[in-house]
């Protein structure tokens, strides 16, 4: 044969040979709309073709490679499963309705006996993925009408099952289960596998269609860069490494999938943290894969570049989940969650290399400066250039002196700088302008500095989940059913102004929450006693320990009111603000 041979196939034609899916394949990714959209296509088609069979659907091209009576899928293996379960969904949806009925000819487009080199029988699939175990498992069972309940979720598991299901909802609802369904069915059947064609690419050797496959995609048309790196690093490898590099790929996938990230996201990231480049798009990753090797090594030592992909992944994990490198916790990264931040994740991939008294400590002066950012409605799209930069000088600190020196140089002048802007965003703070997850980080960071300064060693102050959670409101000192105070507010045309304000909300455990709401200061006055918090006890009294305690001192600064008023909501704002100034670290 040629080097290269293609011609057209009809989805009949097509099924009548075996494909193979390689393990380092990318898994299955096609989600429910495009099953729908691939067969509304041919309903279409079909719908308005019924008087005459002369017409033809073309739905791409496949790149294969024959080896031992079997073809190596290259390219095109999403819309190649995707049709085996839409063959799997009209199979069993005219079973269902003609139980009696032979369905021979199509259970053959499914699976079928083929013979070996020995003159062995073996049945087997027509699509058969060898990529992941449990991936491969309830494709077989679907194609074998075999239970598929029992086969433990991943990404690629779950997408299949969502296909098969989505092919067999669109056929009930496009035939319905009446008299005609049968034949309509049956009709649709036949031009399916008639009528829609695809162009099957054949090459002589491994290496030519893996060459043709880049050629195609290069652009990443139908791949994304993860697929296509993925497939240049396995173009390099001996088959004797296929196992070895696909559960490393797999694993990483695994762990980027758990940690709900999307993988082109995460390989944006990991360049911007590990290399020199400037700001990547997502469809600019593969180009510069292939133009930034010599950086990487991906070719030249891929299991090398492998690992450090599959701890970056794992690190994302856990900086996602609020804790360090190690899995440990970390109450800055566990802040930064409440910030609803991501862009920060370079710098952290680029800190992977700190110890754990570096790597706490640039984490606390990056959750000051995402706030600062987040408070005073700095432009965010410029971050990820700031921290491309950042990054690379992040790359190179290995003592507490160079992170010290990178701190003072870069992250605290582009904080000051908005010192001024930071403070008139607290002064006109109220629970409008932000949502309430922020609202509630930013009650929870002045309340927990407040008792962090005054039980100094105490651990139960040292996370937020101590007081954003379930047993912790916010609670309105003026409260916001106001109709019994029409008469004692001074301004009361302006009192929904005042109720939104910083200055009147605190945060105060629920079931004394419960017994004082929509209560008048005066009545809420020995309750607030009662709290725990320092910063809500302080509204009504001066709390007083000794003579220079640490707990006189963190509440010091903090006034007590005798009446709850405009005045005293509108101080209390400017003392708030002056809290937070020392809570994310802004100087005067």
């Amino acid at each position: 044969m040629a080097i290269i041979e293609s011609r057209d196939f009809t989805l009949e034609e097509l099924f009548g040979y075996f494909y193979v899916v390689r393990a380092y394949q990318r898994e299955y990714v096609w989600e429910e709309k495009h099953v729908n959209e691939l067969m509304n296509d041919v309903y279409i088609q079909f719908y308005e073709n019924k008087s005459g069979s002369d017409w033809e659907y073309f739905i791409g091209s496949i790149i294969v490679c024959e080896s031992q009576g079997v073809y190596e899928l290259i390219d095109g293996q999403q819309r190649m499963t995707t049709v085996c379960l839409i063959l799997c969904a009209i199979r069993d949806f005219l079973q269902d309705l003609e139980p009696n009925k032979s369905l021979d000819a199509l259970k053959k487009l499914i699976a079928s006996s083929s013979t070996d080199r020995n003159g062995n029988e073996k049945f087997r699939d027509r699509i058969e993925l060898q990529y992941d175990e449990d991936s491969r498992k309830v494709l077989e069972n679907i194609a074998r009408l075999q239970k598929i309940d029992h086969i433990p979720q991943n990404s690629s598991v779950e997408r299949i099952i969502n296909a098969y299901k989505a092919a067999c909802d669109f056929l009930r609802e496009e035939f319905g289960e009446d008299e005609n369904a049968i034949s309509e069915l049956r009709k649709f059947y036949a031009c399916f596998i008639k009528n829609v064609k695809l162009v099957r690419v054949e090459t002589k050797s491994m290496s030519q269609a893996l060459t043709v496959f880049t050629t195609i995609n290069n652009r990443g048309v139908g791949l994304d860069g993860m697929d296509l790196l993925k497939n240049l690093m396995f173009i390099q490898i001996e088959n004797k490494d296929f196992d070895k590099l696909k559960k490393q790929w797999k694993q990483m996938l695994d762990i980027i999938f758990k940690s709900k990230e999307k993988p082109l996201r995460f390989l944006r990231y990991f360049i911007m943290a590990k290399y020199n480049s400037e700001r990547l798009r997502k469809d600019n990753i593969y180009e510069w894969f292939e133009k930034n090797e010599a950086q990487c090594g991906y070719l030249e030592k891929p299991f090398d570049f492998m690992d450090l992909l599959l701890k970056s992944a794992q690190s994302l994990a856990h900086f996602k989940n609020g804790q360090d490198i190690k899995g440990n916790q970390n109450r800055y990264l566990q802040n930064i969650l409440y910030l609803s931040s991501s862009q920060h994740i370079v710098l952290l991939l680029a800190s992977q290399h700190f110890s754990s008294e570096l790597f706490i400590e640039i984490c606390r002066h990056i959750e000051n400066f995402l706030f600062v950012y987040n408070i005073t409605r700095e432009r965010t799209n410029s971050l990820e250039n700031l921290f491309i930069i950042w990054a690379a000088k992040l790359r190179q600190i290995r003592d507490k002196t160079s992170l010290n020196k990178f701190i003072a140089e870069e992250i605290e002048p582009k904080k000051q700088n908005l010192a001024t802007r930071f403070e008139d965003a607290f002064l006109k703070l109220n629970q409008s302008s932000v949502n309430k997850t922020k609202l509630q980080y930013i009650l929870a960071k002045l309340t927990q500095y407040v008792d962090e300064e005054a039980y100094k060693n105490d651990e139960s102050h040292m996370y937020l989940k101590n007081y954003i959670n379930k047993n912790v409101e916010i609670e309105h000192i003026l409260p916001q059913n106001y109709d019994q105070l029409k008469s004692n507010f001074d301004k009361l045309d302006e009192i929904e102004k005042y109720i939104k304000l910083l200055g009147n909300l605190t945060l105060i455990e629920k079931p004394i929450n419960s017994s004082i709401k929509n209560k008048s200061f005066e009545f809420k006055k020995e309750t607030y006693k009662k709290s725990k918090y320092l910063i809500t006890k302080s509204i009504v009294e001066k709390v007083n320990i000794g003579v220079s305690t640490s707990i006189d001192r963190a509440v010091k600064n903090l006034d007590s009111y005798e009446e709850w008023n405009s005045e005293s909501i509108e101080s209390r704002q400017k003392s708030l603000t002056q809290l937070a100034k020392k809570v994310w670290d802004i100087k005067y």
